[in-house]
């Protein structure tokens, strides 16, 4: 019986894994609504003459730092197996670019996880974290609107990867947080928060 159980279930991984890779093919809900809706209301407002000047979104990096982990080849493995589920790509390692003494970091040890998001991608996961993820936080009134670079990119930190869906409470071995930034096309911070806005982005009210 059991084997029969396990045939049987493995179409069904097949299938689902099929689903999955072909959902990042095609067009991302927030990719068509920053089509129809987001570029034209920033031309709008701006008063773009070239199409190629509205701005948009770029790239999503999400950034799980080790701190005290990072000698523990366990607790990297699982930052990585983390970061990965969260963002649905592969996550690499970080190593550090100097040596620290003060901090006991040597020059090319690993002290993070990193993930790059581009595309349909980016645009799930952005999509994910602002109507799903965020809003789900307890006691949320919004993010900082003073987060922004100076060169039209937002950065967000996040306590505990626990607000995502695809990490299980029994089964990380501890809490740990990430940054979370978006990079722009936009050139000042003012059409980097109205494209993010626009989109989504739940801020805090000023």
């Amino acid at each position: 019986m059991a084997k029969k159980e396990t045939a049987s279930q493995a179409p069904a991984k097949k299938k689902k894994s099929a689903e999955e890779a072909k959902a990042f093919t095609a067009p991302a809900r927030l990719k068509l609504k920053y089509d129809e809706e987001v570029a034209g209301q920033l031309k709008e407002k701006f008063g773009y003459k070239n199409v190629m000047e509205i701005p948009k979104l770029e790239k999503v990096v999400l950034n799980m730092r080790l701190g005290s982990d990072k000698d523990n080849p366990k607790a990297i493995e699982a930052a990585i197996d983390e970061l990965s589920q969260i963002a649905g790509q592969k996550a690499v390692v970080t190593k550090a670019k100097k040596s620290v003494a003060n901090f006991k970091v040597r020059e090319g040890m690993t002290i993070g996880a990193k993930v790059t998001l581009h595309g349909s991608r980016m645009y799930y996961f952005a999509d994910k974290l602002m109507n799903i993820v965020l809003p789900r936080v307890r006691d949320f009134r919004g993010v900082s609107q003073k987060s922004f670079d100076g060169r039209g990119n937002y950065a967000l930190g996040v306590k505990e990867q626990l607000i995502f869906p695809e990490i299980n409470y029994d089964e990380i071995d501890k809490i740990r947080g990430m940054d979370i930034v978006f990079v722009t096309t936009a050139k000042t911070d003012e059409e980097a928060k109205e494209l993010l806005r626009l989109l989504g982005m739940p801020f805090e009210q000023a």
